[in-house]
């Protein structure tokens, strides 16, 4: 008796891989699917003539896995062929699934800035409408009408567009307007930068618990946020280094703990020797015990406030009939008696690189001292280093004439 043994092949070829799974069908192509952080089986939304278009689809999914920005395929698909709807439908959606430039989640008070925005100045106006009929007529009179505050008026255009934008590959009837310059904003307040003689004497002036918290934000160019975190174990004397890791911001009314603002704010700077015997001198008088301690903690033990530092500038009230004069206090008291009233706390960091930018340093030497990440802030110190440098040569000129 003779067995004949007959090897047929199968309807279909599976091999399994570290992430998914590929599977050649009877017509040759190929098909991909993974189990999802669901703990479902996803197919890719179409087959593959090629083995490694199959498996690019797959390292595709992987990242967004990974990277915690993952949805499923379906959801993706049903998304891109859905229409965006009305404004104030789409709007939230983009707010809660929008993430930065680098991936990561937005920040507390970034997410909280542009949700004010959208209730305050987008949404009462342009929220019913489809997002298909926000064109550049609807824009130019929605700004039109906007109250007279410039750089909030710049701050929730530049989000409108972004919104729009976003829908816009979702939905093909939607074309974001765009107005020039709308999203740019003249302020009137022009920081002039502090000399350093006006320092001193702002310093001079100020409670001496928080002078070297004025020092450290125009010498060291830091962020009123990334003062007020700053804590024991972020100060090396022997290295002559300031570690900056933290900031606080508030959000919701609360003070809130995170990191910089982006990656580049993670920074060491090196102290100018000048400051390490006053560092010493406030550690030793003023700072929190223990390594977690504050260096400016308020009096109730938890972080300094900017009003606080700020103080009250001078004013008159009127109380039981009679005219009371009030004076000054904290920053605005000593910006006072150093001439320069028209001086915001957050021009003291601005005067900081203006300085720095004035010794030459480059644009990557500004960008690493000041925490940013793109060249472009780093540069505008830069130029108002030349036109400095213009002004001294005027006036050596006129010197010159004089003589």
């Amino acid at each position: 008796m003779v067995h004949v043994w007959c090897t047929r092949r199968p309807a279909a070829m599976a091999s399994r891989r570290g992430f998914g799974k590929l599977r050649k069908l009877p017509s040759g192509r190929w098909q991909a699917s993974y189990i999802g952080p669901d703990a479902t089986r996803h197919p890719a939304p179409t087959t593959f003539l090629r083995k490694m278009d199959a498996e690019g689809w797959l390292r595709d999914e992987r990242r967004l896995v990974e990277s915690d920005a993952w949805t499923s395929p379906a959801a993706r698909a049903r998304a891109k062929h859905a229409t965006a709807g009305t404004l104030a439908e789409y709007a939230p959606r983009w707010l809660e699934a929008h993430r930065r430039p680098d991936g990561e989640p937005l920040k507390d008070r970034t997410r909280e800035h542009y949700g004010k925005l959208l209730e305050s100045r987008i949404l009462p106006e342009l929220g019913p409408l489809p997002m298909h009929a926000i064109t550049e007529d609807v824009l130019t009179e929605w700004r039109e009408n906007l109250p007279a505050t410039p750089v909030a008026n710049a701050h929730a255009y530049a989000l409108l567009r972004g919104i729009l934008r976003d829908a816009a590959k979702r939905d093909k009837r939607i074309t974001p307007p765009s107005i020039p310059g709308a999203s740019r904003a003249r302020t009137t307040h022009k920081a002039e930068p502090v000399t350093p003689a006006e320092l001193a004497s702002i310093v001079a002036h100020m409670p001496e618990r928080h002078r070297l918290a004025v020092l450290l934000m125009a010498w060291c160019a830091l962020r009123f946020g990334e003062v007020t975190e700053l804590r024991r174990q972020d100060v090396d004397l022997r290295r002559g280094v300031l570690r900056i890791r933290r900031g606080v911001v508030l959000v919701g009314g609360e003070r809130k703990v995170t990191t910089p603002k982006s990656a580049a704010g993670v920074r060491d700077l090196p102290l100018p020797p000048f400051l390490l015997p006053i560092v010493q001198a406030h550690l030793d008088a003023y700072a929190q015990p223990g390594p977690a301690g504050l260096l400016f903690p308020a009096k109730h033990g938890g972080h300094l406030s900017q009003s606080t530092l700020n103080g009250k500038p001078a004013r008159r009230r009127v109380i039981g009939g009679r005219i009371i004069n009030e004076s000054s206090s904290g920053f605005c008291r000593a910006r006072e008696a150093a001439g320069r009233p028209d001086l915001h706390l957050h021009d003291l960091r601005h005067s900081g690189l203006t300085w720095a930018a004035q010794t030459g340093a480059t644009t990557a030497e500004l960008m690493a001292w000041g925490g940013h990440s793109t060249p472009a802030a780093a540069q505008r110190y830069q130029h108002a280093a030349r036109d400095r440098a213009k002004a001294l040569a005027a006036a050596l000129s006129r010197m010159a004439e004089d003589a």
